[in-house]
């Protein structure tokens, strides 16, 4: 039985353990193709609440931080773009300087808010920006300070995170990963703002992986805008901050991977040959808890020349080029990130009508 963790933002220990995947692989190390699968080390991966400050956070993590090799998709690129400008009609951009914190996956909007007249600065700023970064940080309370102070007296602290209750709301248990130390609902972001004398004072949310939002805070007390109100209302009435309202998605874990392999059994009985798309972090945990191997999913397609010529994490799929996933003219491609699906569609005419998105039945 998983013991739960300190909550690593607050200090309570009145935390519960709401997900629990068991022993899986590291999602973001991808073997030599000729390795072998069996050799993979796995390490536990499970998800707590804490019932203090709602924030939702990875048990223990044990591997080490990854070292990105993917190429940043185009939905990603296009959001940044969005976000910055959203950010400017609300009036979230003043001053002139800017500091980013890194992340491995979420880009950068430094040349975007360059070419708004920002200079780019390492210390205090006027605008201070994060993209998916803030959630890899193992110890909260010690991030958000760092972001609270970088940012100065009358500057806007800008972070955009993948919604808690996004995750609940369509049952992402894959979203859970080595990596990811927490999981952010606005309820839990504003307590965690409080802590560091920040509030928040707007939101904008986005359709990207599923529910997507750009919060904006500022220091001291400020009171927030209605679309604060109403997503602050929404996530009480969905239960982002309940234990058993969070923990739904364990019972969805066993429905998807028992889908997942009923689907490519069917489609392999049937003498259809499927390939999929997207050498993943959400995918390695789906394959490998439904015993997906090569003789199901003959390969993966990737656009990182990094993960070419490796293969998926605990299993036998190997990783191929996109080049080599046209050239093989499969029946199926089965996409992990529905968020690329129009960039692909575009990208491969060749492919038209093959895609097939996880949770949706399959094209005719």
């Amino acid at each position: 039985m998983t013991t739960p963790p300190t909550c690593c933002a607050c200090g309570s220990d009145a935390t519960e353990v709401v997900l629990d995947l068991g022993s899986v692989p590291v999602a973001d190390t991808f073997p030599p193709v000729t390795s072998d699968p069996a050799a993979d080390p796995r390490h536990p991966l499970a998800m707590a609440l804490c019932r203090t400050c709602g924030l939702a956070q990875i048990v223990h993590d044990d591997t080490e931080p990854e070292q990105p090799l993917g190429v940043e998709p185009r939905a990603l690129v296009e959001q940044a773009g969005r976000a910055v400008a959203v950010a400017a009609d609300r009036g979230w951009l003043p001053g002139r300087t800017v500091r980013e914190f890194p992340s491995p996956h979420g880009g950068t909007w430094v040349p975007l808010m360059t070419a708004r007249g920002h200079v780019e600065t390492s210390g205090r700023a006027s605008v201070v920006l994060d993209s998916f970064g803030v959630m890899h940080e193992p110890d909260q309370r010690t991030a958000w300070r760092a972001r609270a102070a970088a940012t100065d007296a009358d500057g806007v602290l800008l972070v955009q995170f993948h919604s808690l209750a996004a995750i609940v709301r369509h049952s992402q248990w894959a979203s859970l990963r080595h990596g990811h130390a927490a999981y952010y609902s606005l309820t839990a972001l504003r307590r965690l703002l409080a802590d560091v004398g920040m509030s928040l004072v707007g939101v904008e949310s986005f359709d990207l992986y599923g529910g997507t939002v750009l919060a904006a805070a500022r220091h001291g007390e400020h009171g927030p805008d209605a679309g604060v109100d109403a997503m602050l209302a929404d996530e009480d009435a969905l239960g982002v901050t309940d234990a058993a309202v969070v923990g739904r998605l364990q019972a969805t874990v066993d429905r998807d991977v028992a889908g997942l392999r009923s689907w490519l059994e069917a489609r392999s009985a049937e003498g259809r040959r499927v390939l999929g798309y997207g050498a993943a972090s959400v995918a390695v945990a789906q394959l490998g808890l439904a015993g997906v191997d090569a003789s199901l999913l003959g390969a993966v397609a990737d656009a990182s020349p990094g993960k070419q010529g490796r293969r998926m994490p605990g299993t036998d799929v190997p990783i191929v080029s996109p080049d080599d996933l046209v050239a093989s003219s499969p029946d199926l491609v089965l996409l992990t990130l529905p968020d690329l699906l129009p960039e692909l569609e575009a990208s491969y005419p060749a492919l038209a009508g093959r895609w097939v998105v996880r949770g949706d039945r399959e094209p005719s």
